[in-house]
């Protein structure tokens, strides 16, 4: 098993197919294709790990947990930092191995994506050195409050920005001084095998960062079913983050679950119409596969006939094809099988009385993984599409009279992620900010993020927050001191 399979090359770079445990790579007796949606060719077959490469990697992460833990938050920071400057040094490769992986858009992860898994590692090692715990004196006694590293964290990343989201997991884990397991994506695993490069070029001891390939029935739950892991983090679907969390259920784990959403996109009459119209446009971004989209346009009214009109006009201009090309807006969907899924959806709203707007369906140009970036109106209200998350290029659009009809609207789905609100009245968008059910509210802006504020979901959209000191209240254990004043010679 400790045999090393020969590397992949993805447009010129030399990806690993094996696992990363203990330092070292792990080839296994079995092995799964990962197929670019590109244009549905085969990259590699890719080491499928199971019970016995997670035993591994848990084991290699338990033992390197102590000596790590130890280093403390100063000790770990040179680390991190340093390989937060690797990432940096080879955004390049990053950018196009994801891209030939998943599909998504060459210049975003150029620009943007890859640099944030920079960010994301060098931003909680920066922020564990600076986190104090809260003390104070009660009654004759001094309380200090101190977080402790729990120990081995598993950490299971979506396809959809693996790098990215595998960093954001990574970063606070290893800064609060655990080591950490990491399952990635099936569908999308080589921007991780080489995080588990990067690692060993920053010097990171052996066992602090481990990587298991694999199917998510097999390495997945052999992962959050093990008993010497202590955190588990997860983001993906619902159907799957339930399944995690009856498996943490059982050993009382802490859990946090990023499970996706059918976040509302409001747009009120007082607005400012083009940059709302903008925003809404880009929710097509990845082709829709993104967690945090606010699919549900909902718009006022009186405007809603120029909204329609803009959109169409809108999609026209939006360029659908080879993500690596710098002019392409909308890429593929991940796989076959995904696509089928968002097939499904669609038809189901045509049966169900809904109009399409324009798209619809696959591209009659381009064929394979390509949809066309879709928008329905005159939904059913209860219609499956505006419950559901498609996870694809396709959009529902809603009308509204009044506030308190937009704030229903926006509310009746079982998912609260996030909520997007454009008004030209501060006082209205912090009313209806206050009444929308979401883990984070943007206005007048769309996807901002600063680490430092919390990140997660309300209703089933999951369960937790990570971000700043929500990361740390996460995943270490948090200890009260408390010691009786003048009781010390």
């Amino acid at each position: 098993m400790l045999t090393q399979s020969k590397r992949i090359n993805i447009a010129g770079v030399e990806v690993s197919p094996d696992h990363y445990i203990g330092g070292k790579r792990v080839s296994s007796a079995s092995t799964f294709q990962v197929i670019s949606p590109i244009d549905e060719s085969v990259m590699g077959e890719v080491a499928a790990g199971g019970q016995a490469e997670i035993d591994l990697a848990v084991q290699a992460a338990k033992e390197a947990f102590p000596a790590w833990a130890a280093l403390g938050p100063s000790g770990r920071a040179p680390y991190l930092k340093k390989l937060a400057d690797v990432i940096e040094a080879h955004l390049e490769e990053l950018a196009i191995v994801e891209t030939t992986n998943n599909g998504s858009l060459l210049e975003a992860s150029r620009l943007r994506v890859m640099k944030r898994g920079a960010m994301n590692i060098r931003f909680f090692a920066e922020w564990a050195e600076t986190l104090k715990g809260e003390s104070w004196e009660a009654n004759g006694v001094q309380y200090s409050v101190h977080y402790d590293p729990s120990g081995v964290s598993g950490l299971i990343t979506p396809w959809n920005a693996p790098f990215m989201l595998s960093t954001w997991k990574v970063g606070p884990a290893l800064a609060a001084g655990n080591t950490v397991v990491i399952k990635p994506p099936e569908w999308a695993p080589f921007t991780c095998s080489l995080l588990a490069d990067f690692a060993e070029e920053a010097g990171l001891p052996a066992g602090v960062l481990n990587v298991v390939q694999g199917i998510g029935e097999d390495a997945g739950a052999a992962l959050t079913a093990h008993p010497d892991v202590t955190r588990i983090s997860f983001t993906g679907s619902e159907e799957t983050g339930k399944i995690i969390g009856k498996a943490a259920a059982d050993r009382i784990v802490p859990v946090s679950l990023e499970l996706g959403g059918k976040s509302p996109l409001i747009v009120f009459a007082d607005c400012d119409f083009a940059a709302a119209l903008r925003t809404a446009l880009g929710q097509y971004d990845n082709a829709g596969q993104v967690c945090l989209a606010g699919t549900r346009i909902l718009v006022e009214e009186s405007i809603a006939k120029d909204f329609i009109e803009g959109m169409k006009t809108g999609a026209k201009e939006l360029v659908l094809g080879d993500p690596r090309k710098p002019e392409t807006h909308v890429g593929p969907l991940i796989t076959r099988e995904h696509l089928e899924r968002v097939q499904g959806f669609v038809e189901r709203a045509r049966a169900a009385g809904a109009e399409v707007a324009y798209g619809g369906g696959v591209s009659s140009a381009l064929g394979g993984l390509y949809f066309e970036p879709t928008l329905f109106i005159n939904v059913p209200e209860d219609a499956e599409i505006l419950q559901r998350e498609v996870f694809g290029p396709v959009l529902t659009l809603q009308t509204f009279k009044t506030e308190e009809e937009a704030i229903a609207l926006a509310n009746h789905t079982d998912y609260g992620l996030a909520a997007t609100i454009f008004t030209g009245d501060e006082e209205r968008a912090n009313r209806v900010g206050a009444a929308v059910t979401a883990g984070t509210v943007w206005v007048n802006t769309f996807f901002a993020r600063d680490l430092s504020a919390p990140f997660g979901g309300a209703k089933n959209s999951g369960i937790g927050r990570e971000g700043g000191n929500w990361s740390f209240e996460f995943f270490c254990d948090v200890k009260t001191l408390a010691k009786r004043s003048g009781s010390f010679q």
